[in-house]
């Protein structure tokens, strides 16, 4: 759990993905759309991958990927980030990490 906490902190957007996994690619899409460039961590690459996903999962992520960290906080899976979108509250939460056209 370490790790993970480490690891979410890393950036202001931090998303724990696979790389086969089609829903983290739509929601590292919609960060990109909104002008957020997220820190990427795809744990299917990674030697501690199954303690990662058990980690993420004690911290509540209903499914261990896509696992989505704004200030180093859980925001959750696709339908959390998706439902905050819907809702209006995801582009607050991060418009500090968004990049501004020059």
């Amino acid at each position: 759990m370490d790790k993970v906490m480490r690891m979410s902190t890393e950036k202001g957007v931090v998303i724990f993905t696979k790389s086969s996994c089609c829903l983290c690619y739509a929601v590292q899409i919609l960060f990109r759309d909104l002008r957020v460039q997220p820190t990427i961590h795809e744990i299917d690459n990674d030697p501690d991958c199954r303690e990662i996903e058990k980690a993420l999962t004690r911290l509540g992520c209903a499914n261990a990927v896509p696992a989505v960290f704004v200030s180093g906080k859980l925001v959750g899976s696709t339908n959390d980030v998706m439902s905050l979108h819907l809702s209006g509250s995801l582009v607050p939460l991060i418009k500090p990490y968004q990049s501004f056209p020059n």
